[in-house]
């Protein structure tokens, strides 16, 4: 009579869901441990490893951006300041690798201040309400650790707390038949992870074992109790074999005459059939994550180099792309939509691609769509009403006016305008510094409030925009060409211009607001400088005198024009207390 002990490997099974009437969370799993399996699938599998690495990489791509963040900077900014790019990625991650993924959302005063990756495999979920929804989950740092009488975290979910404490919104897509947790959508390629490292383990530890046959110990003494048994092979094992795997077999006979024999099962051509089962576990995997061709994983197949395959990565990456990674990226996107929508910010969101520019064929695409397939900002369309305004409200003047001040604003008075006409004989010192001659040619310009005569010469103080050069809002791009090519603007017309429409989403929470003020909306880098012009309509300068060439602000205030405007026309918005931004929305962009 012998005694062999043998150990079974399990075969795969589903996980299992079920409700314990002692606890108010679903278990997930034989051992309410399911997500950790799952994470082992994917740290010790080459493979799965791989897949769902690069997977998440494309998902996430180069970040979270908006169509409409130019028109938008305000809800721009504020979604940048909740939404964290480390915790995206997590969350691209988890929701791939475990099927699910859950945001810790902070809600303060019923509004949300910070959206948070939460790792997914410590929350279980409570049972449902008698409308078949999730109130909340239950949080542990490890389940397998639970003991029953332990009190466990309950967290509500998004919709279920107060509007002051922590919720949670848990990516969860539906499957028919899964109320509670949704398996992966790789779970039918799964055993051939299992069955990748298992393969892996057994050549590793053939290789340190030194490739040895498997060795029998007989003792054929009778056989003892269990306890003394188990002492008897711990002390074998520790003297002959290595701390990977067993390569013995340990018999207890009670003569020679009855020992163990063990009969060879040889395994012709193993390394064929090595290489046939990794074959086999690639091909299943590649299946099962529907990855159009494993080029997009870097593992070239065949002898051809990467340059004959060069139109296959460019279909299967467009391929990929459309069926697996933008349905991920949507569903995200639409949790983040719905999470913002609290706080009333709408943004079109798109994550911006990894892909290579040559890949997309952008022919016959508008603006948005080129800029959420390439993830680069495209330059905006036209804004009709933009180009309206600037035609039809700026002046290009003629000779007769000639610019005898060009100045930044008085700081150090508020009033719009200010006349003052002394006792001075003006006209005694204009003729200091002028001729009369023959008139040229005129055009007539519209009146402003700041436009004056007197003693018969006209002055009048117009605006041009000035500033950073290079700027990237269409609004200061096209002011700057206007102005750079002779433009000037009325006061009126800039303090009454609808923002709106030539310039939408920069004025608080999409207000209308004061350009003559705030020029290109919250962290410009543009101001306006004034001009007065005297026009000279019958008047030749004499070039000759140095001093007739331009008539400075204080010579022409002596002729009692006086112009004064609130101190934050002469002002960047950058440089103004708030950055140009209205008191009640402090939450500042980057510069632009």
């Amino acid at each position: 009579m012998s005694d062999i002990s043998i150990i079974n490997l399990s075969a795969y099974t589903s996980p299992i869901i079920q409700e314990n009437k002692k606890n108010n969370f679903i278990e997930y799993g034989a051992d309410n441990n399911y997500f950790q399996y799952l994470i082992d699938r994917y740290l010790y599998s080459a493979t799965n490893g791989a897949i769902i690495t690069g997977i998440t990489n494309m998902i996430y791509g180069k970040g979270l951006d908006a169509l409409d963040s130019n028109k938008k900077p305000n809800e721009y900014a504020q979604m940048k300041s909740i939404v964290k790019d480390s915790d995206l990625k997590k969350i691209a991650l988890e929701r791939k690798l475990l099927g699910m993924a859950a945001m810790q959302v902070v809600m303060e005063k019923k509004q949300v201040k910070q959206i948070l990756h939460f790792p997914m495999h410590t929350l279980r979920a409570e049972k449902c309400n008698d409308k078949g929804q999730i109130e909340a989950w239950y949080y542990h740092n490890d389940w397998t650790k639970k003991k029953p009488s332990e009190e466990i975290k309950r967290i509500p979910a998004f919709g279920f707390g107060n509007g002051n404490e922590v919720e949670l919104y848990v990516l969860k897509p539906y499957v028919s038949g899964f109320d509670y947790y949704s398996p992966i959508d790789y779970s039918g390629s799964l055993p051939y992870a299992l069955l990748e490292e298992t393969i892996a383990d057994y050549q590793i530890n053939d290789c340190q074992n030194g490739f040895s046959g498997t060795k029998i110990i007989n003792f054929n003494n009778g056989i003892p109790d269990e306890e003394q048994r188990e002492k008897t092979k711990r002390d074998v094992l520790n003297k002959l074999t290595g701390a990977k795997g067993e390569k013995v077999i340990i018999a207890f006979n009670n003569n020679a005459e009855s020992k163990t024999t063990v009969d060879d099962l040889p395994l012709n051509d193993a390394p064929a059939h090595y290489e046939y089962l990794s074959k086999e576990c690639f091909d299943k995997l590649i299946v099962g994550h529907r990855v159009t061709s494993p080029m997009l994983l870097g593992i070239r197949t065949g002898d051809g180099g990467l340059g004959n395959n060069a139109d296959e990565i460019k279909t299967a990456t467009l391929l990929f792309d459309n069926i697996v990674i933008k349905p991920y990226q949507l569903e995200i996107i639409d949790a983040l939509d719905e999470i913002l929508a609290v706080n009333n910010i709408s943004l079109k969101l798109y994550f911006k691609t990894i892909q290579p520019l040559e890949f997309i064929d952008t022919e016959g695409m508008n603006t948005q769509t080129k800029e959420e397939e390439t993830g680069i900002k495209m330059s905006a369309e036209n804004n009709i009403e933009l180009d309206d305004f600037l035609a039809s409200k700026g002046e290009i003047l003629s000779e007769n006016w000639v610019c005898v001040d060009e100045t930044e604003v008085d700081y150090d008075s508020e009033e719009e305008l200010d006349l003052e006409i002394n006792n001075l004989n003006k006209k005694s010192i204009l003729s200091k510094l002028v001729k009369f001659a023959t008139s040229v040619g005129s055009r007539p310009n519209a009146k402003s409030e700041q436009d004056k005569e007197i003693d018969g010469f006209k002055f009048i103080t117009r605006y041009s925009y000035t500033g950073n050069q290079n700027p990237e809002r269409e609004f200061c791009q096209k002011m700057m060409s206007a102005s750079n090519n002779g433009r000037v603007y009325r006061k009126e017309d800039l303090e009454n211009v609808n923002t709106n429409v030539v310039n939408p989403g920069f004025g608080h929470k999409g207000q209308n607001y004061n350009c003559f003020l705030y020029k290109g909306g919250p962290r410009c880098h543009h101001k306006f400088l004034r001009k007065t012009f005297v026009n000279m309509e019958g008047v030749k300068i004499d070039v000759s005198n140095p001093n007739s060439k331009t008539i400075s602000v204080a010579k022409a205030e002596k002729y009692g024009y006086r112009i004064r405007n609130e101190k934050e026309v002469a002002m960047m918005p950058n440089d103004m207390p708030l950055k140009g931004f209205h008191p009640n929305n402090k939450n500042l962009p980057k510069d632009v």
